[in-house]
């Protein structure tokens, strides 16, 4: 989850503005045979794996060994994995019994009320090295549980081991963080339409094909079968059109829409979220379950050509030589060898990949590759604490000996690499700072993703010389900088770049003209928004991909922001509302709440919406000032007085708060 925060503007008494959302995803493994939706779709050309069978034989029977053809399944004795023997698991609190009934599995564990419930487990979802289980719920939702089956291990055992999660909370397994549609359905099965009805959070969710198949990846073959062959499906020939096949479920990222076709440009389709920290170490390593395709964009192999299936088999799924020999294909065998690795050990020792794909485990026993190809860089961790390769295996011993032993072998002169500024920019310190992130921006060198994440700490830093840089970056030519120096500019008076920004509601990426709209609607309201060329599309596509991110709590937060925007009061509750339902640590939008409910006189609500905000935050001292302003429009003074006070204790000590506090003395006064 794992987030994307696109912009935090806190606008006192008014409201707090959040243009951003967090868009978390699961497990992208494993899965089983073909399966038509219960939908038609064969209008879009999607058949099902099962016809690529008879001309493909080879590539078919590749693709039944691999972790696609099992990324979801019906359960049933042949894919079910886990021990359902009348067997009972306990953890974090809860106990949970595996039956079967009737050659049908159930799960008894704890619902959304606190209370034991049976559940019967419709589908299994990846196989290695865990198994997960999904059962349906109203309105069109399928949960998956919190149980797993450690595949490796053959037992079970919980995602979020060691916590106690309430029933109401977001990462309860009955609530929205462990929802199938919102959280891992597009990456597990094919041709997947989401159909979310924003208003009412419910789905029709279908697909062509239960599982990943052929088609997710080479798109309708109605028209390629029909036709012998002779017109040909979605081409994989270039580095690039692979891979915009792999990325939509190996990256962590946003959608632009719920309704996808097959990728020619990633930002029309999706957002990929950029190495910054939260989501990555500062120097661009992984941290979260971010996946791969952000870290493999910062590689040398990128650079130079490299696509997925020069390492795995297109099919597969699988490496195409074990070790170092898959590294070997391209380069020279000493690379392999103690004369580079200077490690005489076994042949584990000098793997390339425990040096250059250094491992972090997700999901409670997922291990994964970093892709970044990163050289390992020990001195950074010297200056910065950042991890390296080295003392993730010699760990009793210090990130000094490490760099040391490198000055030793390789000499004292590292090769220059964008981890260093980076590492600086990420500092958010100032001129510092900047400086670190403008020799980034004027490298010719410094890959895309990297030049979007430097633009992304420039607009946490305003001043004249980010402003300057930021705004040439509007005519970057990779789009996804573009966006990012959309949204860090929207911080700045509009005056000052209006020119430059205008002509981007007609740019030819969807991601840049719809976060431009949003830019727009920022400043201007929407009567004066709807005079400017291209806007009324630009806008249209915003408020598309803002209802098709409302599942998402910080989702139904953007979509309250963006109605408040257009003067739509009702829906602005509606949706801040039902984000604080989905999940109830989301104080910023109580006094969002509040603010709408006093505009509609509607007090009481304000007040108890303060309050409850108050309990969560006690130490916010925006809370007892938006109370106190309450409170004083209601003619309660001696309240207001405690609530000026309580702010200013707090540490909200600016003039308008002292006026304020000042007047309504003074009018207290008066009032004797």
């Amino acid at each position: 989850m794992k987030k994307q925060v696109q912009k935090t503007i806190l606008l006192i008494i008014v409201l707090v503005i959040i243009a951003g959302t967090i868009f978390f995803f699961f497990n992208k493994k494993p899965n089983e045979y073909t399966i038509v939706s219960p939908t038609d779709t064969t209008e879009k050309g999607y058949i099902g794996s099962a016809s690529c069978k008879q001309c493909h034989a080879k590539e078919y029977a590749e693709w039944t060994v691999s972790d696609h053809y099992k990324a979801m399944q019906l359960a049933n004795e042949q894919t079910v994995l886990g021990n359902f023997n009348n067997t009972t698991y306990t953890a974090d609190g809860i106990t949970s019994r595996f039956y079967r009934k009737d050659g049908k599995f159930y799960i008894n564990t704890e619902n959304e009320k606190g209370e034991y419930q049976d559940y019967e487990v419709l589908y299994t979802f990846g196989y290695y090295p865990l198994q997960q289980y999904i059962t349906d719920f109203p309105d069109g939702k399928k949960q998956v549980f919190r149980q797993s089956w450690d595949s490796r291990e053959h037992k079970w055992f919980h995602q979020y081991a060691g916590e106690l999660i309430a029933p109401d909370d977001y990462l309860h397994w009955t609530q929205s963080g462990q929802n199938w549609n919102l959280m891992c359905a597009s990456c597990h099965s094919t041709n997947l339409q989401k159909n979310l009805n924003a208003h009412s959070d419910s789905y029709h969710t279908t697909y062509s094909e239960l599982t990943v198949g052929c088609e997710a990846c080479h798109g309708g073959a109605k028209a390629h079968v029909e036709s012998g062959g002779k017109q040909a499906t979605f081409a994989l020939s270039t580095q690039n059109e692979e891979l915009n096949a792999c990325m939509p479920c190996h990256t962590r990222r946003g959608e632009v829409t719920q309704h996808h076709s097959m990728v020619r440009e990633v930002m029309d389709e999706y957002i990929p979220e950029v190495p910054v920290t939260d989501l990555y170490f500062a120097d661009g390593q992984v941290l979260g379950e971010n996946y791969k395709y952000s870290s493999f964009l910062q590689s040398k192999m990128h650079q130079q050509g490299v696509r997925c299936t020069s390492c795995h088999s297109a099919h597969t799924g699988k490496l195409k030589a074990e070790g170092s020999k898959v590294c070997l294909q391209c380069h020279a065998p000493k690379y392999a060898t103690s004369e580079h690795t200077f490690h005489k050990g076994n042949e584990a020792e000098t793997d390339c990949r425990v040096c250059h794909l250094p491992t972090r485990t997700y999901m409670g026993n997922d291990i994964r590759h970093d892709h970044n190809f990163y050289v390992p860089r020990p001195d950074l961790s010297v200056e910065y604490g950042t991890p390296n390769a080295c003392n993730a295996c010699h760990t009793n011993k210090s990130a000094q000996w490490a760099a040391n032993a490198v000055v030793q072998w390789y000499g004292k002169e590292r090769a220059p690499h964008f981890a260093e500024n980076l590492l600086k920019g990420s500092k958010q310190q100032g001129e510092y700072s900047i400086t670190a992130l403008r020799s980034l921006l004027n490298s010719k060198t410094t890959p895309d993703i990297i030049r979007a994440a430097a633009v992304y700490y420039l607009g946490n830093m305003p001043s004249e010389a980010s402003f300057a840089l930021i705004k040439k970056e509007l005519r970057a030519a990779d789009p996804q900088t573009r966006y990012r120096a959309v949204i860090a500019i929207a911080d700045y008076p509009l005056e000052q770049y209006e020119a430059d920004l205008l002509p981007l509601l007609t740019d030819k990426v969807k991601a840049v003209r719809m976060v431009t709209a949003n830019a727009l609607l920022t400043h201007r309201d929407l009567q004066t928004c709807n005079t400017y060329a291209g806007f009324g599309q630009a806008h249209n596509d915003y408020k598309t991909f803002v209802l098709s991110q409302a599942d998402f709590p910080l989702g139904s937060a953007t979509a309250g922001d963006y109605f408040v925007k257009v003067n739509d009061r009702d829906n602005a509750i509606h949706f801040y509302e039902r984000a604080l339902t989905k999940d109830k640590n989301l104080n910023y939008i109580r006094l969002n709440l509040a603010t709408l409910y006093n505009s509609r006189g509607a007090n009481e609500k304000a007040e108890a919406v303060l309050k409850e905000a108050l309990r969560y935050e006690p130490k916010n001292a925006q809370i007892p000032y938006f109370l106190a302003l309450l409170y004083s429009e209601q003619q309660r003074y001696a309240e207001a007085k405690t609530g000026f006070e309580q702010a200013m204790r707090l540490g909200m000590n600016d003039e308008s708060v002292k006026r304020n506090y000042q007047n309504l003395l003074q009018l207290m006064k008066t009032q004797r």
